[in-house]
C-alpha cells in the first residue's frame, strides 16, 4: 500500500509539473540573460578600462567614493577591482608606478595581497607577513572603514585573538557604525567555523539588525548567520534552532521587499536569502525571491564548495532555480482556484 501511494504521488507530481512548470518559467529572466557578479554602471567602465591597461577610471572612481564617503560602494569596488587584478594586474602595477603613494591603489593592492595569502597553503604565515602593510593602510585612513574591514578579514586568517579583533572592530565602527562589510567580517570571526559559535554569531547578527537603519543591508545579517548555521555541523552549543532561522528569513524577506525587483544593490543578500529558503523547503517564497533577483546571480553563496568540491556558481544558481520551479509546479494543484465546484467531483459530477 505504501509503495502504491508513493507511486501515485509521483505520478500526480509529474502531471502537475508538466502543466505548471512552463507557466512559472515564463515569469523569469531566461537562463542566457542571467549575469554572474555583474558590475553596476559606475564600476563597469573602470573594469573595461582596466582590461585595456588603463587604471585612470578606477582611480577616479575610488577617489570619488572616498571623497563622498560612499563607504558601501567603495568596499564593493575595492573588492571587485582586486578580484579583477587577481587574474590581470598590469593596470594596477601601472597605477602604482604612476602614483606610488595613492591610498586607493595601495588599498586595492592590499586587498589583492590578502586574497592571495588566503589561498596559500601557508595562509596564516603569509598573512602575518602582510600585517605591517595592512596596519599601515588602516592607520592612514582617518575616516574610511574599508581598510579596517580588510584588517578584520586579515586578523581572522592570521589567527588573531579576541582582544586584537575587538580593538580592530572598535576602530572600524568608530569610522562607520553600520558598515555592512565590517559587520560581515565580524560575523565570520564569531561563527562556529572560526572562533565563536552559532549562538554567538546569531546574537551578534540579531543585535546589529535591531540597530540598523530600515534600508541597511545589515538588517539581513541574521540570514547570513542562518546560512552558516545550516552549512556547519552543530558545535558545543548545539544546532541552530529552526525558529531562529525562520525569524532571520522574515527579516531578510522584509528587507528584500523594500528594494525594486532586479535591483543590483541587494543582489547578494537576495541570492543568500534564496539559498536559505531552498534549504528550508520554502519553495513559494524562494520562487518569489528568484523573481526579485532578476538577472543578478552572485558567486556567494552559489560558489561555495560542497563536500570540498568547488562549484560553478552560475551553473548552480540556474540549477537551483530550476529545481525550485519544479518543486513549486509539482505542489500546485491541477485545478485553478474557483474550479473545485464545477465539473467532475462537484455537485452532480461522477
Amino acid at each position: 500500500m505504501h509503495s502504491t501511494m508513493s507511486l501515485l504521488r509521483a505520478l500526480v507530481g509529474a502531471v502537475r509539473s508538466a502543466r505548471h512548470a512552463p507557466r512559472l518559467a515564463a515569469g523569469l529572466v531566461p537562463d542566457d540573460d542571467v549575469l554572474l557578479d555583474a558590475p553596476d554602471e559606475r564600476l563597469a567602465p573602470a573594469l573595461v578600462a582596466a582590461a585595456l591597461g588603463d587604471p585612470e577610471p578606477a582611480a577616479k572612481l575610488l577617489a570619488t567614493t572616498r571623497d563622498a564617503a560612499e563607504w558601501e560602494d567603495r568596499d564593493r569596488y575595492v573588492t571587485r577591482l582586486a578580484t579583477f587584478a587577481y587574474g590581470r594586474d598590469d593596470w594596477l602595477t601601472r597605477w602604482l608606478s604612476a602614483a606610488p603613494g595613492d591610498p586607493d591603489a595601495l588599498l586595492v593592492t592590499a586587498q589583492l595581497s590578502v586574497r592571495r595569502a588566503w589561498e596559500s597553503p601557508a595562509r596564516a604565515e603569509r598573512l602575518r607577513e602582510l600585517a605591517p602593510l595592512v596596519r599601515d593602510i588602516a592607520g592612514e585612513a582617518p575616516h574610511d572603514p574599508v581598510p579596517w574591514r580588510l584588517a578584520l578579514d586579515h586578523a581572522r586568517g592570521a589567527h588573531a585573538g579576541p582582544a586584537v579583533f575587538e580593538s580592530l572592530w572598535e576602530q572600524a565602527v568608530r569610522r562607520s557604525p553600520h558598515h555592512y562589510g565590517c559587520h560581515v567580517a565580524a560575523l565570520k570571526y564569531l561563527s562556529a567555523q572560526w572562533y565563536g559559535s552559532h549562538r554567538a554569531a546569531f546574537d551578534f547578527a540579531e543585535q546589529a539588525a535591531d540597530d540598523a537603519a530600515p534600508d541597511s543591508l545589515v538588517g539581513a545579517l541574521p540570514v547570513r548567520a542562518a546560512y552558516d548555521g545550516l552549512r556547519v555541523p552543530p558545535g558545543p552549543d548545539g544546532s541552530v534552532p529552526a525558529a531562529r532561522v525562520d525569524r532571520a528569513v522574515v527579516r531578510a524577506l522584509a528587507l528584500s521587499a523594500a528594494f525594486p525587483s532586479g535591483d543590483p544593490w541587494p543582489a547578494e543578500v537576495r541570492n543568500l536569502l534564496a539559498h536559505v529558503l531552498v534549504e528550508r523547503g520554502r519553495w513559494a517564497e524562494a520562487w518569489e525571491e528568484f523573481g526579485r533577483i532578476g538577472p543578478y546571480a552572485t558567486s556567494f553563496p552559489w560558489g561555495a564548495a560542497r563536500d570540498s568540491v568547488p562549484q560553478d556558481p552560475l551553473v548552480r544558481f540556474l540549477a537551483v532555480r530550476d529545481r525550485v520551479r519544479g518543486e513549486l509546479a509539482r505542489r500546485t494543484p491541477l485545478r485553478g482556484p474557483g474550479r473545485g465546484s464545477a465539473g467532475r467531483g462537484g455537485p452532480g459530477g461522477h
